[in-house]
Order: C-alpha cells, then sequence, then structure tokens
C-alpha cells in the first residue's frame, strides 16, 4: 500500500458525475455506481465524493445516491456538499461513509468543526478549502462552489481549522482545477508548512510526476485526483482509470 494517499475525488452534479474547469464548465462523466464499479476492480484505497450544488441550492445530501454509492463500494468513502447539522452528518456515516467534508458551513459557523469532531472524532473531519488568486494575485478562500469570495487568507484560516478539530485538509486550487497544468505547490507547501495534519492536495494533476512534485516539494500528505482518473487525457474522452499503483510505489516510495 502506498504510504501517501492517492485519492479519486468525483463531482456530483444532481445523481450524475461531473468534471469542471476552474469550477466552471462541466463535463458529464458518467453514473455514479457504473463508475465504482471500476474503481472496486482497480482496487482504490479511498474515493471522496463532492456534490458540487447541494450549497449552492441551499439543500442537504442526496441521501438515497450516497446510500446507493455505499452499497457499490468497497473501499473508505468521504462526501462533502450541504452538510450543516449534527443530524446530516450522522446519516451519512450511518449509511457507511467514514469522513464528511465540510467547506463553505465551515466558514459560515466554524465551530460545526468542534461539533463534529467531538461526536465523531477527528478523523472523521476533512476541513476542504478552495483557493483563488485575486486582487495582486493575493491567495483567498471562496466558498459556495467559487461563487462567493471571502477575506480569509488559507494559511491562517487552515490553521484556524486545525485548532477547531479538522482532522485534515482538502486544498483545492481553483485556479488550477481541471487544467491538467500541476499543482499549485507554492499554495500547497504554504498551507503544509503551517499545520500539523495531513493536507490533500487537489486540483491541477495531469501526470505521475505531478503527484510526485506535490508530495516532494510542498509536502502533500495526500493527493487528490479528478480529470486523471475519468479522462484518457486532456481534451480527450471519459476513461476511468487510476495510475499504474507499481509506478506510484516507485515514485513515491
Amino acid at each position: 500500500m502506498l504510504r501517501t494517499r492517492v485519492i479519486p475525488v468525483l463531482l456530483l452534479r444532481d445523481e450524475s458525475l461531473v468534471k469542471t474547469v476552474r469550477f466552471g464548465n462541466f463535463t458529464y462523466v458518467g453514473d455514479p455506481c457504473n463508475t465504482l464499479r471500476i474503481f472496486n476492480e482497480l482496487e482504490v484505497d479511498e474515493l471522496l465524493f463532492l456534490d458540487i450544488t447541494a450549497t449552492r441550492e441551499r439543500r442537504g445530501p442526496n441521501l438515497k445516491v450516497l446510500s446507493d454509492i455505499a452499497n457499490e463500494c468497497f473501499m473508505p468513502l468521504g462526501y462533502g456538499g450541504g452538510v450543516q447539522t449534527l443530524d446530516q452528518a450522522k446519516s451519512i456515516f450511518d449509511i457507511g461513509f467514514e469522513k464528511v467534508a465540510i467547506n463553505s458551513f465551515a466558514v459560515e459557523r466554524p465551530e460545526f468543526i468542534s461539533e463534529l469532531a467531538k461526536h465523531y472524532g477527528n478523523q472523521a473531519v476533512i476541513a476542504s478549502i478552495d483557493v483563488k488568486k485575486g486582487f495582486f494575485r493575493k491567495n483567498l478562500v471562496r466558498t459556495r462552489s467559487g461563487r462567493s469570495p471571502t477575506q480569509l487568507e488559507p494559511v491562517a484560516w487552515a490553521k484556524e481549522l486545525e485548532s477547531r478539530g479538522a482532522g485534515e485538509i482538502l486544498l483545492t486550487s481553483i485556479d488550477k482545477e481541471g487544467t491538467w497544468d500541476g499543482f499549485y505547490l507554492e499554495l500547497v507547501k504554504s498551507v503544509t508548512d503551517a499545520v500539523n495534519i495531513p493536507v490533500i492536495a487537489h486540483g491541477g494533476a495531469g501526470s505521475i510526476r505531478d503527484i510526485a512534485q506535490v508530495v516532494q516539494v510542498s509536502g502533500a500528505s495526500a493527493v487528490a485526483l479528478g480529470s486523471m482518473v475519468v479522462f484518457q487525457k486532456k481534451g480527450m474522452g471519459v476513461l476511468v482509470n487510476f495510475p499504474d499503483m507499481q509506478l506510484l510505489k516507485r515514485v513515491l516510495g
């Protein structure tokens, strides 16, 4: 097993999987359960599902879809999107998910991270941070699928989330997401240097070299992949896949 986790991140829109570019235009990927069957065969260690419209539509998680996913899946699962109460989190855990990711609601009500950690343990709480360059190329946190700007700086926000009990951080560069251009190495390193919990780097992976760089140069504890695991190559059609495990082991150790 890899010491560095490589995690497919799958985006839910309604009841389908899609893939976005910079949180904007999306491409239809397929049915979640059909996609899961392929990942089961590929023996992926962990999966993360993010509902990209739940918060924007002011609704909770689609428990029916999540139940179908959990019944089909053989590996640990995480979910993010629209979770705003302990009861919603409990429903997700009861279905069979091991982790919940909190993004926008953590900004609106930071104490919710502490409440989740107290009830379910730090290991069950992923603090999700979406970052975009603004004026003067300053990195700032955004919420609601990147549509709502904040004045939060990612390093300070990551430290606060850690102090409130988050077990790990999913750090997404909106500017890099879906581009295949490589990770935002400086952003990832600034956060990994500031916190003691695992940081999952997300946004921009296009090759195994990119995965190695963000781990070895930026100190990421885990790597989240989107386009690389649902497309053949950049600009080509859908093909659910996973990087060669033996090659990853040689590169990452």
